[in-house]
């Protein structure tokens, strides 16, 4: 089977290692994407790490960054020259892209499906309701992200076949436990808290610096990632007296996320949701639990959902809750700290396991090509 993915995603090396266990399986796979993309946490640039067994191409992009206008030119050129069996347009189904994509391959007669995060039920204006209506007609499939994605698909008029399915898993081999004792979470120095993600408001990073000021005993905060919501962020650091306990790391690559995770004792994601925006997913929570490491996140959106019972959830927008989570891993203050590294231990073996079970990259793989084959029948 020849199928053609365009992904802006895929620019990020690490999450190449799907279209890897895609072509394992079988499927002649053509990826192509943007030479870049940059939105509010930053800017990447396409950089191909995991290309074994298919071929990744950059093509032009025209309005890169602008998530609803951003389109491929020269998509139409490459379908009519590839002639694939399948389409994968890993797009939302109300953007300029995926309607440009789709009637692109409905004239050549190429199946196509659509890939959907979108959580909330948003009604857009002409031009872009007729781009989703559309491209809802024109799908042989789709895939939601989340379970708030497909019951949000499903109001607005989608009728096809649907699977719900991450976007991407994590690589278990890459992203796996530390090694030695000391990174592994038994230690007796200070709890090292850790969060990766963007700096924007809706990420509730400002809530989990709250939280850790409350926090009794020894602890430190390391906040990975770009955003607009950075210089804010450390002048609160300093204003709530534990700037000299948290360390802004900037932009973390994707091959050097498993050393990040391995150096911590808990991941907190701190979102909060707002009118326009809820977790869709959190792949943070994936990759820090298969390092075997405890995570704790809000209840935004589909958090709950990837956590399980591997970890601890709290009220979204709740410091007091935060805190109390992180003292219950750090310890009783002045008491017994060992057993809130026994309580990290627990939560971290159930985490690595969950990720195994659920979230690997050839799990997604699997069910991936298993839909494209649906497809074709």
């Amino acid at each position: 089977m020849r199928v053609v993915m365009v992904s802006k995603a895929l620019v990020d090396g690490a999450y190449q290692r799907k279209a890897e266990e895609i072509a394992r399986l079988g499927v002649d796979l053509t990826v192509l994407v943007p030479p870049g993309w940059r939105d509010r946490r930053g800017s990447q640039t396409a950089t191909p790490r995991h290309t074994l067994g298919y071929t990744y191409r950059t093509v032009p992009v025209r309005w890169g960054g602008s998530f609803h206008l951003h389109h491929y030119p020269t998509l139409g050129r490459e379908l009519a020259r590839l002639r694939p069996d399948l389409l994968h347009m890993d797009e939302e189904p109300y953007n300029l892209a995926t309607y440009l994509a789709l009637a692109a391959a409905r004239r050549l007669a190429i199946p196509a499906l659509f890939f959907s995060w979108q959580n909330l039920d948003r009604r857009y204006p002409p031009p872009f309701s007729w781009f989703e209506q559309a491209n809802y007609a024109a799908a042989r499939y789709a895939i939601a992200g989340n379970q708030d994605a497909a019951t949000v698909l499903r109001r607005k008029g989608y009728r096809g076949p649907l699977t719900v399915l991450p976007q991407f898993g994590v690589d278990p081999a890459i992203f796996s436990p530390a090694t030695s004792s000391a990174a592994a979470g038994v230690h007796s120095g200070p709890l090292r808290v850790g969060y990766a993600g963007g700096l924007l408001v809706e990420k509730g990073v400002d809530l989990l610096l709250a939280a850790c000021a409350r926090l009794t005993g020894p602890w430190d905060l390391t906040v990975a990632g770009e955003g607009d919501q950075a210089p804010a962020l450390a002048a609160q650091a300093h204003t709530l007296g534990i700037a000299d306990r948290v360390r802004f790391a900037g932009r973390v690559e994707s091959e050097a996320m498993p050393a990040f995770y391995q150096g911590l004792d808990v991941l907190v994601l701190p979102s909060r949701t707002r009118p326009s925006w809820k977790e869709q997913f959190g792949r943070v929570l994936i990759e820090a639990m298969a390092c075997g490491v405890a995570v704790i996140g809000s209840d935004s959106g589909e958090i709950p959902h990837v956590i399980g019972d591997a970890g601890l959830v709290f009220p979204e927008g709740d410091v007091a809750s935060l805190a109390a989570q992180l003292q219950q891993l750090a310890g009783a203050p002045g008491g017994f700290p060992p057993l809130g590294a026994a309580r990290r231990t627990l939560l971290a073996q159930a985490g690595r396991e969950r990720a195994l079970a659920c979230f690997t990259m050839a799990e997604v793989a699997a069910r991936t090509v298993a839909i494209y084959r649906q497809c074709r029948e």
